[in-house]
């Protein structure tokens, strides 16, 4: 009997003192990438990664997310694609939860190309840059050339399998808010 004990006690004992864990695996779901720049997607959060070429040491990775509320993805991409068409004269400024981004047009070899330039946790002092990207490689990082831009609608859009869609799970197309600076009217 005692033994018995013992090895009980022992058994539990091993298990509420490990060390080791298994956490549920929750994996970004990549949208598109070309090059440093990447658009990630997690439940209803996008993620975009860039390298930073704002720091000496070139392995620096940063990031911005996002919730796609209200279709702000798509509002993202038409704002970056409607600057290519007509280039805007100041940067186009976003406000996102934690960071500032700002939309920084220019030509390169005359050829028009956008980069993203982040204010970290809304502080001018820390900047990170992406590289320039021209339309082609900005259609890729959203997914538009592989088709995974279907995945910018929440699950329940995409999963139909009657064909009917309820109105609650339809997005809207309205761009992200820009707190009010440098709007542009959307016609």
């Amino acid at each position: 009997m005692r033994k018995i004990i013992l090895l009980i006690t022992c058994m539990f004992g091993i298990s509420v003192f490990s060390q080791i864990k298994v956490l549920k695996n929750e994996s970004l779901v990549e949208i598109g990438k070309d090059n440093s720049v990447g658009l990630y997607k997690k439940d209803d959060k996008f993620t975009i990664n860039y390298q930073d070429l704002n720091t000496s040491n070139l392995n620096t990775i940063r990031s911005f997310s996002f919730q796609n509320m209200d279709g702000d993805v798509s509002g993202l991409y038409k704002m970056i694609i409607d600057g290519f068409i007509t280039t805007p004269d100041e940067n186009i400024i976003l406000e996102l939860p934690n960071d500032i981004i700002e939309l920084h047009y220019e030509k390169n070899y005359g050829q028009p190309t956008v980069q993203f330039i982040q204010y970290i946790n809304k502080n001018r002092k820390y900047v990170g840059k992406s590289q320039f990207l021209n339309q082609k490689q900005v259609e890729k990082v959203f997914g538009k050339t592989s088709g995974k831009s279907a995945m910018y609608e929440k699950p329940a859009t995409i999963n139909h399998t009657n064909g009917t869609k309820s109105g609650s799970n339809q997005a809207s197309t309205s761009a992200p808010a820009s707190n009010g600076k440098n709007k542009k009217s959307r016609k």
